[in-house]
């Protein structure tokens, strides 16, 4: 298990949510035909599409950056294992609600695959539930193999990197984003991220939370299941190492964005996502335009948390 006693916290602006509200209102629009940004009572996770082990996103809200791709690339540190039990606790949150994107532990599963995590972790009296789908090659047909980790495995571990959100779990307020007929050039998450920042250039802002593709279709990468054995040293070679695919709708999408590093070397957005159809991976940027259509569900982190950072680091295959 890699070291985690290296935790640094930067408080975040956390803006009102109707304040946000009309600031990724307007900015949105300059990406998408048509906008709809709401204050709304966080729906019941529980229930369908997500099926999340909480019923809402609010409570206590932060992300953490762990570990990063300097562990995965130019050429991978296996030791570097985290545990989400020992995460909530790092975070100042036990039995924290954990989404958000990362690897699986290879040591654990076996091989290299994109981590879907949602994970209620224990709290003294409750164990940890573990609603985490993870996406991997499949090797007899070389297309996405999306599995529950549950059904394999009884443990709370991801490996080398992740970004991800924390709260209470509880039901309250979030913003609810809607938005379709992508017009811009940038993805619902760079849209949202560009927005923060062109409109607090001077402050870091980070939202966490989850959205549904609901029409439409994805351009997403998943890791092969070997690490590679020669060294990823720019981002073209990265690319030719992962495999990309195009998936459909409906994904459901699991995402952290910073608007600012507040100098912690943080990864600005890293999305993921599962779906029922058993496509799921690492989410880029939708590939229908004139009829993609999102739903959303953030909030805005009062704090981030820097985890492990590593001492010698890179900009490679951060996309």
């Amino acid at each position: 298990m890699a070291e985690i006693s290296r935790t640094e916290r930067v408080q975040l602006h956390a803006p009102h949510l109707e304040e946000l509200r009309g600031v990724l209102q307007t900015g949105l629009e300059e990406n998408f035909a048509e906008v709809q940004v709401s204050v709304v009572e966080c729906p019941d996770l529980t229930k369908e599409p997500f099926h999340f082990p909480v019923k809402g996103l609010c409570g206590s809200p932060r992300i953490t950056d762990v570990g990063g791709v300097p562990y995965l690339v130019p050429l991978v540190q296996k030791h570097k294992e985290y545990n989400m039990n020992s995460i909530s606790k790092e975070l100042e949150l036990p039995g924290a609600f954990i989404l958000g994107a990362a690897a699986v532990p290879s040591r654990i599963v076996g091989m290299n695959a994109e981590l879907v995590p949602a994970v209620l972790t224990e709290v003294e009296g409750r164990p940890a539930v573990n609603s985490s789908y993870y996406s991997s090659i499949n090797p007899a047909d070389g297309q996405c193999l999306q599995e529950k980790y549950s059904d394999k495995f009884s443990d709370c571990n991801f490996g080398l990197l992740g970004n991800l959100y924390a709260c209470e779990g509880q039901p309250g307020k979030v913003i609810e984003v809607r938005a379709k007929k992508r017009t811009g050039g940038h993805s619902l998450v760079t849209a949202l991220r560009n927005t923060l920042e062109g409109h607090y250039p001077d402050k870091s802002l980070a939202l966490g939370g989850t959205f549904i593709i609901q029409k439409g279709k994805a351009k997403i990468h998943i890791m092969p299941r070997e690490f590679s054995v020669c060294p990823l040293n720019t981002n073209d070679e990265v690319n030719n190492w992962l495999k990309h695919f195009e998936v459909s709708a409906p994904l459901i999408c699991q995402s952290v964005l910073v608007s600012r590093d507040p100098g912690l070397d943080l990864r600005v957005e890293h999305t993921h996502c599962f779906s029922p159809h058993g496509e799921g991976g690492h989410y880029y940027i939708d590939t229908t335009p004139d009829s993609v259509e999102y739903l959303g569900y953030f909030m805005p982190a009062e704090f981030v948390y820097r985890i492990d950072r590593p001492t010698e680091t890179h900009e490679v295959g951060r996309d």
